[in-house]
């Protein structure tokens, strides 16, 4: 029989299981991409947007664009994509955690636009989402809320941006799979971040608490949630410092994580539709 240890939270034994069918999936995808893979997931006019070298339409790096250039850069890709009109086209919106993602890794069977913003708070997204009103996305992957947290915004906050941010998704496009995605743990002690006083404030209890609150939010505004957080985590319910290249922000192997549960989700609701 077996006894759970009642030293251990829940959310830990939630992450190690988590991980544990996550392992062979993460193996899989690391050898499929050494082995020399490489696609092109995005429309023709958006080609690797999601890449640190970008430049806009100006010649200037990305890396190097004030916040009202990156809006203008992110409104001129959604309007090439809008006017391309291509089939399964997926939107992620959020900070650089979205804005990084390599294009490589997105699942290949969608399109993708990128409309992440490094620096990104739940109130800019909130006033910027309408810039892909004219888009017809059939998914939009939502992840903000870490910077709030850093800068001092209070929880109550956040929320209210994150439901307005659902509901206006909602209104402008009705037949589209909104998902909320969970806001990821940090390293705590491990963590080499610039800003790492700062991060330190923010207890990874705070976020747990937090994606508990995000997910009943998502379900009365009528959103699928997402929850990223237990693949992320270590036994201590900390970001995994493998996963991270500096304690909040991931590397290689933690976008391969994410990759892997967007595909899961995918397969699952594959699934749903078609044995409803």
């Amino acid at each position: 029989m077996f006894i759970r240890s009642k030293t251990i939270p829940y959310w830990a034994w939630i992450s190690l299981i988590s991980n544990g069918l996550l392992f062979l999936l993460l193996i899989g995808l690391i050898v499929y991409r050494q082995s020399g893979f490489k696609r092109m997931v995005q429309a023709n006019s958006l080609k690797s947007t999601s890449e640190p070298t970008l430049v806009n339409s100006e010649g200037i790096p990305r890396h190097r664009l004030t916040y009202e250039q990156w809006v203008e850069q992110l409104k001129r890709e959604a309007n090439a994509v809008a006017a391309n009109s291509p089939e399964h086209l997926s939107i992620l919106v959020g900070d650089s955690l979205s804005l990084w993602f390599p294009a490589e890794l997105l699942p290949r069977e969608q399109t993708w636009l990128n409309q992440g913003i490094s620096g990104e708070v739940s109130t800019g997204l909130l006033k910027r989402i309408k810039l892909f009103d004219i888009t017809q996305p059939d998914q939009i992957f939502v992840m903000i809320g870490i910077n709030d947290l850093i800068r001092g915004v209070d929880d109550t906050t956040l929320l209210n941006n994150y439901r307005e941010i659902i509901r206006d998704l909602r209104w402008v496009h009705p037949d589209t799979e909104i998902i909320v995605q969970s806001i990821l743990p940090h390293s705590d002690k491990y963590s080499n971040w610039e800003g790492r006083d700062r991060l330190l404030k923010i207890s990874n209890e705070r976020i747990r608490n937090l994606n508990q609150e995000l997910k009943l939010i998502a379900e009365e505004e009528g959103a699928d949630f997402l929850d990223l957080h237990p693949l992320f985590t270590d036994a201590d319910g900390n970001l995994q410092p493998e996963l991270s290249t500096d304690g909040l922000h991931l590397n290689d192997k933690g976008y391969l994580v994410w990759s892997s549960a967007l595909k899961l989700y995918n397969e699952i609701i594959l699934d749903s539709s078609s044995n409803p």
